[in-house]
């Protein structure tokens, strides 16, 4: 039996980009590349997803060409011969298969720790050298150091529109480098680059506005981000609407064309008196295209069910409630991560009702690309 999924099989379309529904697969940090190259592995994997119906993949985080800018073994470069290569086969792999493909670009900040490839010796770059409030790592970046990232960022996005993908993601969410600039608690500079909020998107909004020079008008620009950290979950950017307002507008006025409201759980209200969550929010603030993302398809969210939990597995949910919020264009765009890490199949089997079909995502899904 087929469900009525509603809007989430229609097409979406905005500037240079068509695809061909509304679902997203959400980046995911996967740890397959030996020397920072994506292989035929890679390629494959992609490439299923693709096939398996999902109009939008976002790439794992890519990092950009800046010595500090990794802070994991094994993550893909976006940046030398080599690892564009390997990009380049994995776009034409999407293509073939009817999909379309963003890379995330990434620069972890204050996250990376010193021994880490591909420059062992070379500490995390942050704001103020801070990994969290009060917790000192790495060094604080230099106005020398923070145009260097900038022309990393615009270096990488014109990389991407040359060998294909179909926009970028840059990732601003989760505490890491431009997260670490939003945030109060890792940004302590007394310079144009902290104090007020104005002050501690400037560096964001000097990377967005780098990357729209070297792509041009038509390349879709999505800006991920967050109000949770890794670092703490109880986080917050905002606590209102208003301010919510005075910290997006700057970025879609620099170029942003996609919001992408990163959250654990897409259900969850941003504020009190409203059923909006930061998607929905973000939207009807900005009038902009929304990605919402967090445990779709999932009873558990992302961090508790992967990281922080010994269950084996989660159990699926229902998504009623996403079709709901859909129909009434909270958001445009919805992310599904770990759904779609366990089975490439899983938007098909949900199109089709065959959710006894459907794998349940287990942690051993983790240690392999499949």
């Amino acid at each position: 039996m087929t469900m009525n999924l509603g809007p989430l099989f229609e097409p979406f379309e905005l500037k240079s980009l068509t695809l061909a529904n509304r679902v997203a697969m959400a980046p995911m940090t996967r740890n397959f590349s030996p020397n920072n190259v994506p292989g035929d592995d890679v390629v494959d994997y992609y490439r299923r997803r693709a096939e398996g119906g999902v109009g939008l993949l976002i790439t794992e985080g890519t990092t950009v060409n800046h010595a500090a800018a990794n802070g994991y073994p094994n993550v893909p470069a976006f940046h030398g011969t080599e690892a564009l290569a390997g990009w380049k086969k994995v776009v034409d792999a999407v293509h073939e298969a009817g999909g379309k493909i963003f890379p995330q670009l990434w620069h972890v900040g204050a996250v990376r720790k010193e021994g880490v490839e591909p420059e062992p010796n070379v500490p995390g770059y942050s704001p103020s050298g801070l990994f969290a409030p009060g917790k000192p790592n790495g060094r604080a970046m230099s106005k020398g150091d923070i145009d260097d990232v900038v022309k990393a960022f615009a270096d990488a996005a014109q990389d991407a529109k040359a060998i294909g993908f179909d926009g970028v993601e840059i990732h601003g969410a989760h505490g890491y480098l431009i997260d670490q600039f939003f945030w109060e608690g890792t940004n302590q500079r007394e310079d144009e680059y902290g104090g007020s909020m104005a002050n501690r998107q400037r560096f964001a909004i000097e990377i967005i506005e780098a990357v729209r020079e070297r792509v041009g008008p038509d390349f879709p620009i999505m800006l991920r981000f967050s109000q949770w950290k890794q670092q703490d979950y109880d986080a917050r950017l905002v606590d209102s609407p208003e301010q919510l307002e005075a910290f997006l507008k700057p970025l879609a006025e620099a170029g942003v064309d996609i919001f992408h409201a990163s959250t654990r759980r897409f259900w969850e209200p941003e504020f009190e008196g409203s059923n909006l969550n930061l998607a929905g929010w973000t939207q009807k603030l900005t009038g902009i295209p929304t990605m919402s993302v967090g445990s779709v398809g999932l009873t558990d969210d992302f961090i508790s069910g992967t990281f922080a939990s010994k269950q084996e597995s989660v159990e699926q949910s229902g998504i009623d409630e996403l079709v709901e919020r859909m129909n009434n264009r909270e958001f445009e765009l919805i992310a599904v991560g770990r759904a779609l890490l366990q089975d490439p199949e899983w938007l098909v089997k949900v199109k089709d009702g065959r959710l006894d079909d459907v794998k349940p995502f287990a942690r051993k899904s983790l240690t392999k690309l499949y």
